[in-house]
């Protein structure tokens, strides 16, 4: 007989049961930094009407979405009606248009869900992954940044990173710098895209993506020597950047004064080179970057348009997304996750000797866990031995025995696998027992 494939589909993956626990405590330090800011929890449907992703991600982003074909009698078209979400940021736009009069002027949200893009998968990039948006709409202050890259700070911080820097810089910077470079309007889009890969594929790599898409190598080596420059520490652009760029710096340096006093000072750096590839943003942009990670691990910035492209009126809005997959890959490869997480199933394991005593089993677990006691019943009744040697291949540390003798008695026999001890005491001691077992295995 003929078997099927059992890997999952390319650029996903299942989560075992430590993954899951790794990813919910990543996700609760994050959602507890994100609540002591006042940003409120959101969640929209993984599936959006195709019109209200395309042309709002760009050329290249608009290829990676993930298209639902259209059902039934339909289905034979080949047509798309439906997608998966692309990012969060864009189901915030359609949300705040459609639910407006029922949010706050100045709205602050978080969103933390997964999302679905038909890249290529690579080193901590999937087709399926989770973001971990914070958002803050109808403010144009340049606070609105500063609080956001704080955020962000105490999220990383709180989690052990130590080595983090977030690259800060401005949409109408870049505008004016392609324009002093000599760089045609036509052709601004593609000269960011091909910017934006500065870190993956480097200088020579960029240069030759934008003259591939029309940009005269002149230009390219111009604008490319600037970011260079600015990157190495230079505090001179070269390039007459124009009233607009001046503004732009402006605000930049708002944004960093605001930051003074807050766990992001000192790691925020203006970085000229920083592009970021969604043709959305229209004011100051942010992307973290560690050491040994081609990409980052998360961007935003602002997009004062976004929401007026579903509701004809123009709020103000700015935000932050970081990439959990990628997270959780580095705190994996550097070992920063705390010990308590490889914790067993169950504090302790119910051992029974025969089927007909399952039920008194079943409500000495009732018991246990009404005391606050994580409980794990054996269902078979196998060898003793066999019972502690599966507690024990799981990590708990604690196996009650039921036998016969114990159930006339009244009482519950607790072995402590750590200690390699045993007592029999009556059922209303046997949770203290099995705490203090519980509490010598985590020593241990």
């Amino acid at each position: 007989m003929s078997t099927q494939r059992t890997e999952p589909a390319r650029g996903t993956r299942d989560f075992l049961p430590e993954d899951v626990r790794r990813r919910e405590y990543v996700v609760g330090v994050i959602r507890r930094v994100y609540e002591r800011y006042g940003f409120e929890p959101l969640e929209t449907p993984a599936v959006e009407n195709i019109e209200t992703l395309l042309g709002k991600y760009g050329e290249e982003g608009n290829q990676l979405v993930f298209k639902i074909l259209k059902r039934g009698e339909h289905e034979a078209s080949g047509q798309a009606d439906l997608a998966l979400r692309y990012d969060l940021t864009v189901p915030l736009a359609r949300v705040m248009a459609h639910h407006r009069a029922k949010l706050p002027r100045l709205f602050k949200r978080y969103q933390i869900q997964p999302v679905w893009r038909a890249d290529r998968p690579a080193r901590g990039r999937f087709r399926e992954f989770y973001q971990c948006d914070v958002d803050s709409l109808g403010s144009v202050s340049p606070l609105v940044e500063a609080e956001l890259c704080a955020a962000v700070s105490d999220a990383l911080t709180g989690l052990g990173f130590d080595d983090f820097v977030v690259r800060l810089n401005h949409r109408a910077l870049l505008t004016s710098l392609l324009e002093a470079a000599g760089i045609a309007r036509e052709h601004h889009s593609g000269a960011l895209v091909a910017i934006d890969k500065l870190d993956k594929i480097g200088p020579d790599g960029v240069r030759t993506d934008m003259e591939a898409r029309g940009i005269e190598g002149k230009s390219a080596a111009r604008l490319l020597e600037v970011f260079e420059t600015a990157r190495a520490g230079g505090t001179r652009l070269g390039l007459d950047v124009g009233e607009a760029g001046a503004a732009a710096w402006q605000n930049v340096a708002a944004i960093l004064a605001l930051l003074e006093g807050t766990s992001a000072s000192g790691r925020v750096r203006v970085d000229p080179g920083l592009a970021r590839g969604l043709s959305y943003y229209t004011g100051a942009i942010m992307e973290i970057a560690v050491p040994d990670l081609a990409g980052s691990l998360g961007g935003g910035g602002r997009y004062d348009d976004l929401v007026g492209m579903f509701s004809g009126q123009s709020i103000p809005a700015c935000g932050f997304s970081l990439g959990l997959e990628r997270i959780l890959v580095v705190m994996a490869e550097r070992g920063m996750f705390p010990p308590s997480l490889a914790s067993a199933p169950a504090d302790v394991m119910v051992a029974v000797f025969d089927a007909a005593d399952a039920p008194h089993a079943v409500r000495l677990a009732a018991r246990l866990r009404d005391e606050g006691l994580r409980v794990l019943v054996y269902p078979d009744a196998d060898r003793i031995g066999k019972q502690i040697k599966y507690a024990d291949s799981l990590g708990i540390s604690v196996v009650a025995i039921l036998g016969q003798t114990e159930i006339e008695a009244g009482t519950v026999t607790v072995k402590n696998l750590v200690a390699q001890t045993q007592e029999t005491v009556p059922h209303e001691a046997a949770g203290a027992a099995i705490l203090a077992g519980v509490k010598q295995g985590q020593r241990g």
